[in-house]
């Protein structure tokens, strides 16, 4: 029963608007955050719909947050950076616990979702790139609705969008850490 319980806690989904959504993730995230925590915020500014995890990185931040925090606008990871950041990464934090953090495309009906679950992210995926995985939990938020006729779709996306499901996601990982 408690691994149940469990399961369904680190699988969590929440819609940005909604008015618990921070306290929603956050008790996720909470049940995994550790001292060895290393939060990896994967994506561009160059492109707004892809611009989630460098906002969320930027904020962090800025917000002094205490664990280590990679991806920003300044210092984006996106596909091109990917395999090196990561080597990288992995030297400095060799017993990390990495926490993914990107913006992904999904059904219509899901769009304004952000999910918090197990297992990696595969940056990419949406637009037919193959990337190697990242992290050991993954917390996405669906931008656009996958159109596999036209990759250029999230290109599309408002910027109020993307930013207020960034704020969600940085209040959650700072609630997560007064929680633990």
């Amino acid at each position: 029963m408690k691994d149940d319980y469990h399961n369904y806690l680190y699988k969590r989904r929440v819609h940005y608007t909604n008015e618990n959504a921070s306290t929603i993730l956050s008790e996720t995230i909470k049940e995994r955050i550790s001292n060895s925590a290393v939060i990896i915020c994967i994506g561009t500014d160059r492109c707004i719909g892809d611009a989630l995890g460098p906002l969320v990185g930027t904020m962090l931040q800025n917000r002094d947050f205490r664990f280590p925090v990679y991806g920003t606008l300044d210092d984006p990871i996106h596909a091109v950076n990917l395999k090196e950041s990561m080597e990288k990464i992995k030297g400095k934090h060799p017993n990390g616990f990495f926490i993914a953090v990107d913006a992904c495309l999904g059904n219509e009906e899901l769009i304004g979702n952000i999910h918090v679950k197990r297992g990696p992210i595969f940056p990419g995926k949406g637009v037919g790139k193959k990337l190697p995985g990242v992290g050991q939990m993954s917390i996405v938020g669906i931008v656009d609705k996958l159109n596999k006729e036209d990759c250029f779709s999230i290109h599309n996306i408002r910027l109020s969008l993307v930013m207020k499901m960034s704020e969600v996601i940085v209040d959650a990982f700072i609630l997560a850490t007064y929680l633990s």
